[in-house]
């Protein structure tokens, strides 16, 4: 399988960095191919040009080839830590360039504005993990968790994605050395649950 993994995280050496490595990893460990993007490293441009709104619209040749990756991809992975409720900004760039309509989703002729999506990914998968430094019980009772919305509702399922599995990983900032060791265990059993050999 073809898996597209995508890391959204400034700080080389960071826990987000190590899950993507871990998941990496037990993807190539089991066969599958693997097209790693570290967005921050790549100097991924975020801002979404005015010529490129248009389906038809002239792309630039490395959103093109970040275009013709993702939707050919037999799965998604998803690293970023949870900054707002919210991806990084660098992440939210790539989702307005990358997942647009006529490569991520379409609407039917016949919509006048209702905007219910035919997703076009080929993945059969995702997986989106998080970081997060505020403690599960706050996450849910104060903010409600809008990644899980976001990720599973508004982006991956809009683009045809039907299965769609996330894990946040925290609180971060106070956790010990073998916790992370066990939440690496966990990034791998869940990839390769995932994605099968």
């Amino acid at each position: 399988m073809k898996i597209s993994l995508i890391l959204a995280h400034p700080r080389p050496g960071s826990f987000n960095h190590a899950i993507a490595a871990t998941a990496t990893r037990a993807l190539r460990d089991t066969g599958h191919t693997v097209s790693f993007h570290d967005l921050y490293a790549e100097t991924f441009d975020p801002l979404l040009h005015a010529e490129e709104i248009p389906r038809d619209g002239q792309l630039p040749a490395d959103i093109a080839l970040y275009c013709a990756e993702i939707v050919t991809a037999d799965g998604i992975i998803i690293v970023h830590p949870d900054w707002w409720g919210m991806p990084p900004a660098i992440l939210k760039g790539w989702i307005d360039r990358v997942l647009r309509p006529g490569v991520a989703y379409q609407f039917a002729e016949s919509d006048s504005g209702e905007g219910i999506p035919a997703g076009l990914l080929n993945a059969k998968a995702a997986l989106v993990f998080n970081t997060s430094n505020t403690p599960r019980q706050r996450e849910i009772e104060v903010f409600g968790d809008p990644l899980e919305r976001l990720w599973k509702d508004c982006i991956l399922a809009f683009c045809g994605v039907p299965v769609v599995q996330r894990r946040m990983f925290g609180v971060v900032v106070t956790s010990t050395d073998a916790q992370r060791k066990a939440w690496l265990e966990e990034v791998s059993h869940l990839v390769t649950e995932m994605f099968p050999q």
